[in-house]
């Protein structure tokens, strides 16, 4: 039989054909299986992070202060996501954006294979958007930190960036103890980047870590509502508290006004900044306790030495320091009371320059505290001004020097802690630290009755009934371009109570105070009381007004 060559040259096509479809068969089947499999898998399994929940930070009555809650972010693929006219309106009212720039901004990626639309947002605005069901839009579980505590505590405890990573306070501090590591699993995706299957997890998760502060809510909360009745009542640009527990040296509470709302950040000024640890200031008169400590000191005066202060001034190589007053002659004990600038100067400059400048650095002051805040100020102490007697005298009441808050506090804490330095901490603290004898205590037990009669001589605006209170007033003028701004205020005191056993130091702080009505004992020790008599009450601590101040040795 004859076939035609029509015949023949169609057959032989058709076997070509096959045979070339068999030897591409076996090319993908058997000689390039495995770069073949290797390159499908490339398009449909992912690895993907688990996100990890971040620790919680609490109060010291386990009070949640800083919480991880879950937050939906919305993510497209600009290769497939093509909403149309109504789609993309509806989008962008649900996400509060306009959409031009959601159009330009994914059209500015349609290379890419992933972008994100919005971050961190709540469940509810995302389950609305999923109701869209726009083919390209996919969805990512995170985490968002909740302060429940809001302005109150908000420069001390910080806040996370929009990972969940600690940026400013507490949160940046204990950002490793805190923070989780995400988890890593594989999914296997369609073209459109659904996940059409799991194929485990690579990388389990690790869960941050609970931190419990020793800050107390409840303390916390007065402290704030003092300062944001203060401010304003007196005028002035901003203020600070700390309680200090000085047996444990804890942080009990550091509150700051102005304050922000760290749930919904929208300013970015002096507001976010935690001034009790970072706004450095000239002392003034609360300084003159460590000034009188440093004479105690060097065994050549007592409380009851004689120091004359007439005629209320006193020349220094052309430079006159004034008193509010002519005292007269007065001992020790009534140079610290009556607050008086001749008295403190006669007495450091009587004495080797050294010997306040030992004190002041055994003290803490010119250095950081132990308590590791972020941006904490180390104050300014130079040493070459005790060189010059007008600057040394000028320091021994509190100018010419910058503390912090924190440094004061700290520096209290070894006055009652008779001469025992401990380190400070915002951590509850399980068992308290040793410490470091610096100063002699009998020195500071002699400062402590020192103190109870500056308490006890300033109008009685620092009284507590049921208890025995020690503490030093400060009003310093603030330095300006110009020098001395005479009509601002730095007005603070700083205060120890019970004072037969001392457990709770509380410092008040108002910058920039304007008015007739500025001193510290006007304006802060007020404060100061309403604060440390509620502490002593919240932490059950007994009244010790029949108990006799432990009294010094000659």
């Amino acid at each position: 039989m004859q076939y035609s060559w029509r015949f023949l040259t169609i057959a032989g096509l058709i076997v070509l054909g096959m045979l070339v479809l068999v030897g591409r068969m076996l090319d993908l089947s058997v000689l390039n299986r495995n770069f073949l499999l290797k390159q499908s898998e490339a398009r449909i399994i992912r690895t993907e992070d688990i996100p990890a929940y971040r620790g919680m930070m609490t109060d010291r009555n386990e009070v949640p202060l800083a919480i991880s809650a879950p937050v939906d972010s919305i993510w497209v693929n600009p290769q497939i996501f093509k909403p149309n006219n109504t789609q993309l309106t509806q989008l962008a009212a649900i996400l509060k954006q306009n959409p031009q720039e959601i159009s330009q901004h994914i059209n500015a990626d349609s290379d890419r294979e992933f972008a994100y639309l919005a971050r961190s947002l709540p469940p509810e605005t995302a389950a609305e958007v999923k109701a869209l069901d726009i083919n390209g839009v996919f969805f990512q579980r995170e985490y968002r930190r909740f302060y429940p505590s809001s302005e109150v505590m908000a420069q001390v405890l910080g806040f996370t960036n929009i990972d969940d990573n600690g940026q400013e306070g507490l949160e940046l501090a204990f950002n490793d103890w805190l923070r989780g590591i995400p988890g890593k699993r594989q999914v296997v995706k369609d073209r459109l980047g659904h996940i059409v299957s799991s194929l485990g997890v690579v990388k389990p998760p690790q869960e941050g870590r609970d931190l419990n502060l020793s800050l107390d809510s409840r303390l916390q909360y007065l402290a704030y509502t003092a300062l944001e009745n203060a401010v304003p009542k007196f005028h002035a640009d901003s203020g600070s508290i700390i309680v200090l527990d000085v047996t444990t040296g804890e942080i009990l509470a550091m509150a700051n006004f102005p304050s922000y709302n760290p749930n919904a950040r929208s300013v970015h000024d002096s507001r976010n900044r935690n001034r009790a640890a970072t706004d450095l200031f000239e002392p003034g008169s609360t300084m003159k306790a460590f000034s009188i400590a440093s004479a105690l000191s060097s065994g050549k005066y007592k409380p009851t030495s004689i120091i004359d202060t007439r005629p209320g001034w006193l020349d220094i190589n052309g430079r006159v320091i004034h008193d509010d007053d002519n005292y007269g002659v007065i001992n020790v004990t009534q140079v610290l009371v009556k607050s008086s600038n001749v008295g403190v100067s006669k007495m450091t400059l009587s004495l080797p320059p050294e010997n306040l400048w030992n004190m002041l650095v055994k003290m803490g002051f010119g250095q950081h505290t132990d308590s590791g805040f972020p941006g904490e100020a180390s104050g300014i102490l130079v040493k070459d001004r005790i060189k010059r007697p007008t600057d040394l005298a000028t320091m021994a009441y509190g100018y010419g020097l910058s503390v912090t808050a924190l440094q004061l506090v700290q520096a209290y804490s070894i006055l009652a802690n008779h001469g025992l330095k401990r380190p400070i901490t915002f951590v509850k603290a399980a068992q308290p630290s040793s410490g470091k004898q610096v100063l002699d205590s009998n020195v500071a037990t002699q400062m402590l009755a020192m103190l109870k009669a500056v308490a006890e001589n300033n109008g009685g605006q620092a009284k507590i009934p049921g208890y025995q209170v020690g503490g030093k007033t400060g009003t310093s003028y603030i330095m300006g371009p110009h020098g001395y701004i005479k009509n601002r205020y730095n007005s603070s005191f700083i205060g120890i109570a019970p004072l037969s056993s001392p457990r709770l130091i509380v410092a008040v702080i108002l910058h920039g105070v304007q008015g007739n009505i500025h001193f510290g004992a006007q304006v802060s020790a007020p404060v100061f009381a309403t604060i440390m008599g509620s502490a002593l009450r919240f932490m059950n601590i007994p009244p010790d007004d029949m108990k006799p101040v432990l009294e010094a040795t000659n």
